[in-house]
């Protein structure tokens, strides 16, 4: 309330002003006619007092445009009739810029927290392009007299321009227009209307004033593209308008819109079409999870009511079938299916040699543009002795046919404890490494403990906290991994070491390095919200872009890629981050989108928080899997979605509700009006949405209402 009260105070003044200055009629003063009719009068008066008719004339100048009340053009004109071209220009022109800067004070005091807390993630571009170019907005605005100067006022209070800027730059911006006015109120006797002061010839040249800066922006870019370009001869013709580097998601997507559009394009591979998700990822590894699920459900069958069963499996047989799936969608991703799209598919190791010119095992292609969409590769730390004593990774695991009896799965995260859970269900002994406290580190603590407890019970050793230091050899010859937990060394025996604590990057080779295209600390590609590097005609996605690993962001990058390289020139789009879902495939699956309670805090966003837990949901009870949540953050007040986790079976199928709603701006009313078919899983976001009803009931009128049902009934 102690915040609140100086914000109600400087809102009652304001509006006391606003009132009196229509209640009392005072807008007569300040119109044209008014201003005509008594101009002898007001050169009497500033004949016989300077200083204070100077000193009157600004302070309600300043007064007017503060308060945002009409009758600043009248006041302009004034200037020029009273005090002629020079002292009218110099007291408008401070005294404009000092009320708009007032008006915008005004303007931040009583709304940009509330509207910066209420819209914040949306506004989120909004802001960092004026904080990033906020002059430069302002000084366009300000050129325009299209654009009405009290909005223009109000609107910047709300973003985080400093106040210093807006005022320089009001002052100098507002000078062209002020010079046009205070000129024509010279020549008072001969204006009938504002109409007469800007002519359709003065407004178009406003007009064309005021976006000379965004031509003279479009016309820097230009230069800075041919002084980085200026080195590399421009071929005269190009072979392609498009190569991309990478057949994983985001090349496929790149290749496939710029076919779509008729550009010829051509996709080098160096490996397999359809990249890591394909081939060493996400296919493959959903296909185990799968079969190692269907054995966890067999021995869980008292869950059902049926006798636990122990279901005989040939592993080698498992791992031939994770292939199979792999073949039948091969052709989703195949170079047939590209050719018949008009992609030229093209193996080969690719390097970057110009900006125009991309070689291929000794062929030189030249093309327009440039798509990077080289992937990701699994990162291996530097752990003393691990490759003599032998390990897999993410894209080596597959080449297993024999269940290793002892399996260390060194990584935390969700590939590590995806197949953690998988081999520990096919029978391995398996033992998960985490040198951090928890598992799962990006979700929140109660979801990581959820997912420790399914673990263990399928069996797994969960260490935390546990440092692997080295790999070696005992006497006797078994493998072991060192590692350290709070200052003393532990030995761990193993049959097989997967190691999954991550994914790098994948851009040796490429030429970027000779090109001077500069790599970030997390080893991707350097890039703009458009994704173009330093060169206008280089772009990049997905995994060499960052900053998610996600195969579906990597599809989502793309788009923005491949347009603005196809584009750029007419049109480019700023890479939109704002709804990213992503899910962890373990049994009870976890998936999210925006902001979990974890970052939230991190990140100082105020948040009310709604649970509801999937152990009361019918059909969860009908299917023996009543076990998880789900989770929603709300905007105090509102029901508009600020993130969402579901742990739970199906958990990635469910969010896709929660990713609508955020990318749709509706809320959580919506939802809970909308018809879920029963009994289903997807009630429980419904559910979701009651309870967060139900805890904002309107408990006063609730209670006026049983008093008038309890009247009604005596009578």
């Amino acid at each position: 309330m102690k915040k609140l009260l100086p914000k109600l105070v400087v809102l009652l003044v304001v509006a006391l002003l606003a009132y009196a200055f229509f209640a009392f009629d005072l807008h007569q003063y300040l119109t044209l006619e008014y201003l005509k009719s008594q101009q002898r009068a007001f050169d009497q008066f500033y004949a016989e007092n300077r200083a204070l008719t100077a000193l009157v004339y600004f302070l309600v100048y300043v007064a007017v445009t503060g308060l945002s009340l009409p009758g600043a053009t009248v006041l302009t004109l004034a200037g020029g009739a009273l005090f002629g071209l020079g002292m009218g220009l110099a007291l408008v022109s401070f005294a404009s810029s000092i009320g708009a800067t007032l008006a915008f004070l005004v303007s931040r005091f009583l709304l940009r927290d509330y509207v910066q807390s209420r819209f914040g993630e949306r506004l989120k571009a909004i802001n960092d392009g004026v904080e990033r170019d906020g002059a430069f907005y302002l000084f366009t605005l300000r050129l325009v007299p299209l654009f009405p100067f009290f909005v223009i006022n109000l609107v910047m209070g709300l973003t985080p321009i400093r106040t210093w800027v807006f005022y320089l730059v009001s002052q100098v911006g507002m000078f062209a227009g002020t010079v046009v006015y205070v000129n024509a109120g010279t020549q008072l006797a001969a204006i009938e209307s504002p109409g007469d002061i800007l002519s359709p010839g003065l407004l178009i040249s406003f007009t064309l004033l005021g976006i000379f800066p965004l031509l003279a922006r479009v016309f820097v870019r230009a230069i800075k593209a041919r002084k980085v370009l200026r080195h590399y001869p421009k071929p005269r013709r190009f072979d392609y308008n498009l190569v991309v580097i990478g057949a994983g998601a985001a090349g496929l997507v790149s290749s496939y819109i710029a076919a779509t559009v008729k550009a010829r394009v051509a996709l080098i591979e160096r490996h397999r079409m359809g990249g890591d998700c394909l081939n060493t990822g996400c296919v493959p590894s959903k296909a185990l999870l799968r079969a190692a699920k269907l054995l966890a459900q067999a021995r869980e069958g008292e869950r059902l009511g049926l006798e636990p069963t122990e279901i005989g499996f040939d592993f080698a047989r498992v791992m031939e079938r994770v292939q199979s799936v792999i073949r039948r969608i091969e052709p989703h991703d195949s170079v047939e299916r590209y050719t018949a799209l008009g992609v030229d598919c093209i193996a080969g190791d690719a390097t970057i040699t110009s900006p125009y010119h991309v070689k291929v095992d000794g062929r030189t292609l030249s093309t327009r543009a440039i798509v990077i969409a080289s992937g990701g590769e699994p990162f291996v730390p530097p752990i003393e002795g691990l490759a003599e004593v032998g390990y897999f990774t993410s894209e080596t695991i597959w080449e297993l046919r024999e269940l290793p009896r002892r399996l260390i799965v060194l990584g935390g995260g969700p590939i590590g404890s995806e197949l953690t859970q998988a081999f520990a269900r096919f029978g391995a002994t398996v033992t998960q490494v985490e040198m951090m406290p928890r598992i799962l580190l990006r979700e929140d603590p109660e979801v990581s403990d959820l997912v420790r407890e399914r673990l263990a019970q399928d069996g797994v050793q969960v260490l935390t906290e546990h440092r692997a230091k080295r790999a070696r050899l005992d006497a006797d010859g078994n493998r072991l991994l060192v590692c350290e937990h709070h200052g003393q060394e532990v030995d761990l025996a193993f049959d097989a070491l997967l190691v999954a604590v991550g994914r790098k990057p994948r851009t040796a080779g490429l030429g970027l390095e000779e090109l001077g295209i500069e790599v970030t600390r997390q080893g991707t590609v350097a890039s703009d919200e458009y994704l173009q590097t330093k060169f206008p005609t280089i772009y990049c996605a997905g995994d060499v872009a960052g900053p998610y690993q996600f195969t579906h962001t990597a599809a989502h990058q793309a788009w923005f890629a491949s347009v603005n390289a196809l584009f750029g020139g007419i049109k480019r789009f700023k890479a939109d981050y704002r709804v990213i879902p992503w899910a962890t495939f373990t049994d009870p699956e976890v998936a999210r989108v925006g902001l979990n309670e974890l970052e939230a805090k991190e990140r100082g966003v105020d948040y009310e928080l709604t649970r509801y837990g999937i152990d009361d949901l019918d059909r969860a009870i009908a299917d023996g899997e009543a076990e998880g949540f789900v989770k929603v953050l709300t905007r105090p007040g509102s029901d508009k979605v600020l993130g969402a986790t579901i742990v739970g079976a199906h958990a990635g199928e469910l969010i896709g509700e929660f990713i609508a709603a955020m990318k749709h701006g509706y809320g959580l009313n919506k939802i809970l009006g909308t018809i879920h078919i029963y009994p289903t899983l997807s009630e429980a976001n419904k559910y979701l949405a009651g309870e967060w009803k139900r805890a904002r009931a309107p408990e006063g009128v609730l209670a006026w209402l049983a008093r008038y049902h309890a009247w009604r009934r005596r009578h």
